[in-house]
C-alpha cells in the first residue's frame, strides 16, 4: 500500500480519501457476507483480503498524516480483546453467554468513563443511545436503538405486545395516506419499520438478516415467473398480474420445498 500511495505509485490511489473511500469499504463487507452466504470458502477468502485492504489503505493515509499505523491498529484490538476477556486472561469468574455480554458492558462503560475523565469531561451524562453509529445503515441502526433502550426497561413486555404496536403503526400510515399528506405517511412508515425491527428483537430474529434473506427468495420466485414467461415467449410487461401471481405461486411450491 505504500508502494502505491508513493510519488511514482498509482495515480488512482494516490487520489483517495479516507473520505471516497467509505463506499468501497461499505461494499466490501457486504460483499463478504455474501461470500459467507453462498458457503463458497474460496469466495470467503477473497472478499477477506478485499476488506483487509480497505483497512491497510485508511490506515495508510492516517500513517501519512502521522497519526497511527498497522501495527497501532492491531495491538489496539489485541489490547481490547484481552481487557474484554478478564474471564480467558485474568481471575475473572462468568458461567455463561449472557453473563460475559454482561461483564463486557461493564468493562465498555468504565473505558468510557475513564475517557471522559482523561478528556476533562467526568461530569458529562453518559446518555443511553450514545456510541450508537450515526453512519450504519437504516435496518442494523434502529436494531441497535432498539436494543439499547430495551435494555433500560423501555420495552414491551412480550412480542404479543409489540405485533399489536406494528399493528397500530399501519393503521397510522393509512390514516396519513388517506389525509393526502406525503410527509406524514414517510413518518409512519419510518415508525412501522421501527416496530418491525423490534419486533424482530423480540422474537430473537436478526432483521437484517432476515430482510436480507427474503429479498433472494423475492428475486429467487420472481426469477422463476420471468423465466416461466420466457419460456412461452413473453416477458413480465406483456403479462397480466393474475398470471404471473399464479406463476408466484406455483414458484413457492417448487421453489420453497
Amino acid at each position: 500500500m505504500r508502494r502505491l500511495l508513493a510519488p511514482d505509485g498509482c495515480p488512482w490511489d494516490r487520489e483517495q480519501t479516507l473520505e471516497t473511500l467509505i463506499p468501497f469499504l461499505v461494499e466490501e463487507a457486504y460483499e463478504v457476507i455474501e461470500a459467507i452466504e453462498r458457503g463458497r470458502p474460496d469466495e470467503h477468502c477473497e472478499e477477506l483480503g478485499d476488506l483487509l485492504m480497505q483497512i491497510v489503505f485508511q490506515t495508510a493515509l492516517r500513517e501519512a498524516e502521522g497519526h497511527f499505523d498497522i501495527d497501532d491498529v492491531v495491538s489496539g484490538i489485541s489490547d481490547k480483546l484481552i481487557r474484554r476477556h478478564p474471564h480467558v486472561f485474568a481471575d475473572a469468574q462468568v458461567a455463561t453467554s449472557s453473563e460475559v455480554l454482561a461483564q463486557w458492558e461493564e468493562i465498555k462503560a468504565e473505558e468510557k468513563r475513564a475517557r471522559a475523565s482523561e478528556g476533562g469531561r467526568e461530569g458529562e451524562r453518559q446518555r443511553v443511545l450514545d456510541g450508537v453509529p450515526k453512519a450504519l445503515p437504516a435496518l442494523p441502526q434502529a436494531q441497535k436503538i432498539s436494543a439499547r433502550v430495551a435494555k433500560v426497561g423501555f420495552d414491551w413486555e412480550d412480542a404479543a405486545g409489540c405485533s399489536r404496536k406494528v399493528r397500530e403503526e399501519l393503521d397510522e400510515v393509512e390514516h396519513a395516506a388517506a389525509s393526502g399528506d406525503p410527509a406524514a405517511v414517510e413518518a409512519e412508515i419510518g415508525d412501522l419499520l421501527f416496530a418491525v425491527v423490534s419486533l424482530a428483537r423480540k422474537h430473537g430474529c436478526d432483521a437484517e438478516t432476515a430482510l436480507r434473506r427474503a429479498n433472494r427468495r423475492f428475486s429467487r420466485r420472481f426469477g422463476y415467473v420471468e423465466d416461466q414467461l420466457h419460456a412461452q415467449g413473453r416477458s413480465p410487461r406483456e403479462a397480466t398480474l393474475a398470471e404471473m401471481d399464479t406463476l408466484w405461486d406455483q414458484a413457492k411450491a417448487n421453489l420453497d420445498e
